[in-house]
């Protein structure tokens, strides 16, 4: 990924340009992909697009000033990797699709429905569904992911389309033990993200899925499109979806980007999250805990930690690597200790991702200190990290008791020749082989006998 380049362009430029096409034949999705691109990039696409012909590259570049001519070379090749533009003989060339798509989405022609259809809702919805009441609902339900992922109880689990999703994208896997889902090493650096990174790595996810649940990928990307494109508190019609967009509409409600009222309403109501899937920034909703300040973490030489929040949220995260010991209204206290961060590496989540959290969470009394974080307790925890890794265990077989040196040799020699020796010993005329490798190892000694 170049600098500057979102999750979602990195996936669109993965994609053949006969997909690409299909996209922007709708004006919503091409005024998406404009706004995702460098303001540069922005002005090459005005400045071409009501021109009759194409634009010659020395023209393109009198609109920079001489020394920062080069700014515009990673831009217009980030539109040739879109398929926006391409270059030939000096000239710039637009896409007839995309060009169409884009004019209509700024001079208001072409599809209409590309924006969605806004309706009048019942008076009781109406009533019902104010802003307030959509950030409220968004919350909940993005909240339900979370608390889920940290192994919370204060929410309900959610569906399980959800729960396939967490573990397609590596951030939750399922213990071989109890058959629980727990969280990964992948999903604790989710839950250091923004709301909009976190939102986007669930979306693209969901993409990839797409041809495995037979859906329509120009028709999921679109709608994604469509919905970050509307207006929060008003209402929309979904008559006239396609059943792939009304399963994407019934799914994206469990993350909290529409709410409808019920599976038979007539309509939906986009809520602030939805702009997240045509922005960069995060969306304000003032309840989510990520609004708190960053710094609430102090922590002392003998592994107390003293974190001075009241979001559930923080507190389930932190209970993942220490012992919690007591709780006032607004502060925790709790200790690191060696069985606490033990659990936390048995989950996935490194030393470093622990520390790094520590870190990056330290109250502003803690930038007084140097290091930042005391040096014994980053140490421990490494320490931790290491005793754990010291000791692997492998299933597989132990070859010993072998009558001559000669014998040893030729089975040892032939389980090393198909990748399979895990340990040898020649002192003491044994060797381990793994498990996959035990029938053909087998076979190889009595062939020997015969």
């Amino acid at each position: 990924m170049n600098a500057g380049e979102l999750p979602i362009e990195v996936f669109l430029k993965a994609q053949p340009r006969s997909v690409l096409n299909r996209l922007y034949e709708k004006p919503a999705s091409c005024l998406a992909v404009f706004r995702l691109l460098p303001m540069v990039a922005r002005q090459v696409i005005m400045d071409m697009l009501f021109l009759d012909g194409p634009l010659a590259i020395r023209d393109c570049l009198r609109l920079f000033r001489q020394e920062s001519a080069g700014e515009y070379t990673v831009p217009v090749q980030r539109m040739e990797h879109l398929s926006i533009i391409m270059t030939r003989d000096g000239d710039l060339y637009m896409n007839d699709i995309f060009k169409k798509g884009i004019t209509g989405a700024l001079n208001g022609s072409g599809d209409c429905a590309s924006f969605g259809t806004p309706c009048t809702p019942s008076k009781s919805d109406r009533e019902k569904t104010s802003v307030e009441f959509l950030d409220e609902y968004a919350r909940k339900q993005w909240e339900t992911i979370l608390y889920f992922m940290v192994g919370s109880e204060q929410t309900p689990a959610p569906r399980n389309t959800v729960l396939f999703l967490l573990q397609r994208a590596g951030l939750m896997q399922r213990d071989s033990d109890t058959m629980q889902l727990s969280i990964t090493s992948a999903g604790f650096q989710f839950l250091l993200q923004d709301i909009n990174s976190q939102l986007w790595v669930l979306l693209l996810q969901y993409l990839r899925m797409t041809e495995e649940r037979n859906m329509d990928l120009v028709e999921v990307l679109a709608f994604f499109f469509t919905v970050g494109g509307l207006e929060v508190g008003r209402a929309y019609e979904a008559k006239g979806f396609s059943l792939t967009q009304l399963q994407t509409l019934e799914e994206l409600s469990d993350y909290g980007l529409v709410y409808r009222p019920s599976k038979a309403a007539k309509y939906f109501f986009p809520t602030r999250l939805a702009a997240t899937l045509t922005s960069t920034a995060s969306p304000l909703l003032s309840s989510l805990g990520a609004q708190e300040a960053q710094g609430y973490v102090i922590l002392e030489t003998n592994y107390r930690i003293y974190a001075y929040t009241s979001n559930l949220l923080r507190i389930a995260i932190l209970n993942l690597f220490i012992t919690l010991k007591s709780r006032l209204p607004n502060l925790v206290v709790g200790q690191l200790t060696r069985d606490s961060v033990k659990a936390a590496l048995k989950k996935g989540i490194t030393a470093a991702q622990v520390i790094a959290y520590l870190s990056h969470h330290a109250h502003p009394q803690m930038y007084k200190n140097d290091p930042l974080l005391p040096a014994t307790v980053s140490d421990q925890i490494r320490l931790w990290e290491r005793e754990k890794n010291r000791v692997a265990t492998s299933v597989g077989n132990l070859y010993a008791e072998f009558t001559s040196s000669q014998d040893y040799e030729q089975v040892r020699d032939y389980a090393q020749s198909l990748g399979v020796l895990q340990w040898s010993s020649d002192a003491k005329r044994m060797f381990f082989v793994a498990a996959e490798g035990h029938e053909n190892v087998r076979e190889f000694i009595q062939r020997r006998r015969v």
